[in-house]
């Protein structure tokens, strides 16, 4: 079973899954989802992590389950949604877990759970350096405690946290690296973030699917991997992009301070009108410090493998010219 069968993540698992044999039990809120995934060996269950019977029935027969679904926006009108997607919907989906008797339980966290780092990568045993003023971020490691509670009752689980992910895709709204570089490479992305060198880890789409397999197969129960790329600059970050399209376009460096004012000017628009924000001012404080990630555990214990960012940006970049015709 795949929650979350039509995100980023969720989707290209299933036809991972799919394609080896496996057959899927693919949890989705609605049976005419657009970005569906479809092949032979999945099948629909229409249901939501919020609904305990739909995720009973969609589990049914299956002994390993991945848990990919979570509310990754920027914003929402109700806070409280944060909470009870990502947190309530993560406990239904273990108690069922726990009901049915499945083997495993494979949890997709993030490495937002961290947050800012300092001068080194960090690995998956060390502390986070500053508070949860994000709400995806403090949710997800509260969703993080309801899997360690559940594996202290028996059962199996393991949990994998991707970093920046990016990769052959959707662009959808909680794809914030695939809406970069699509900006990109249509023309319409004209900033260099924080003078373009604050560092962030991206990690490749289909390495990240691989990851969550060997997770299953290999993992250690009660533990959690860093499933990472290369850390790299915005300055790299864009000049690859524009390699890989062939249109390098000339970018206005913006300082941090600058983006946080313009922040500040979003979150009043947002408090006014309740329009979606554009960028909150808990966003602009991350250009001050890098996310630097090491995801040698993974490699030492799951076989986990890092695709080149050139490679991988390049592929990148011609799946979204090839289905945008850009």
């Amino acid at each position: 079973m795949v929650t979350g069968a039509t995100g980023f993540i969720g989707r290209e698992l299933c036809l991972h899954l799919a394609s080896q044999g496996h057959v899927v039990h693919a949890l989705c809120r609605s049976e005419n989802h657009p970005l569906f995934p479809s092949h032979i060996n999945i099948c629909l269950f229409k249901g939501d992590i919020l609904d305990p019977q739909s995720i009973h029935n969609a589990m049914k027969g299956c002994a390993q389950v991945y848990h990919t679904a979570a509310l990754a926006k920027l914003w929402t009108k109700d806070a409280s949604d944060f909470f009870e997607v990502n947190v309530i919907g993560t406990r239904n989906v273990l108690e069922a877990s726990l009901a049915n008797k499945v083997k495993r339980v494979v949890h997709t966290s993030t490495c937002g759970v961290w947050g800012p780092t300092l001068k080194y990568p960090v690995s998956e045993n060390d502390p986070r350096i500053a508070g949860f003023p994000i709400p995806y971020e403090r949710t997800k490691f509260l969703a993080e405690l309801e899997v360690k509670a559940a594996c202290a009752k028996g059962l199996d689980t393991v949990i994998v946290n991707p970093s920046r992910v990016y990769g052959k895709g959707p662009v959808t709204e909680s794809n914030t690296v695939g809406k970069m570089v699509s900006a990109y490479v249509k023309g319409r992305w004209r900033i260099n973030p924080a003078g373009g060198k604050q560092v962030s880890n991206y990690a490749y789409l289909d390495d990240v699917v691989r990851g969550h397999v060997a997770a299953m197969e290999k993992g250690i129960s009660g533990e959690r991997y860093i499933l990472g790329g290369e850390d790299i600059s915005y300055d790299r970050f864009f000049r690859q992009i524009g390699e890989a399209a062939g249109r390098n376009y000339r970018l206005v460096n913006v300082s941090a301070t600058t983006i946080k004012w313009y922040s500040r000017i979003e979150w009043l628009k947002t408090t006014l009108t309740g329009l979606p924000p554009f960028l909150l001012p808990e966003f602009a404080d991350r250009l001050r410090f890098d996310q630097r990630y090491s995801s040698q555990k993974a490699m030492r214990d799951l076989g986990y493998t890092i695709t080149p960012f050139d490679k991988g940006i390049r592929d990148t970049v011609y799946y979204i010219q090839s289905t945008s015709h850009v």
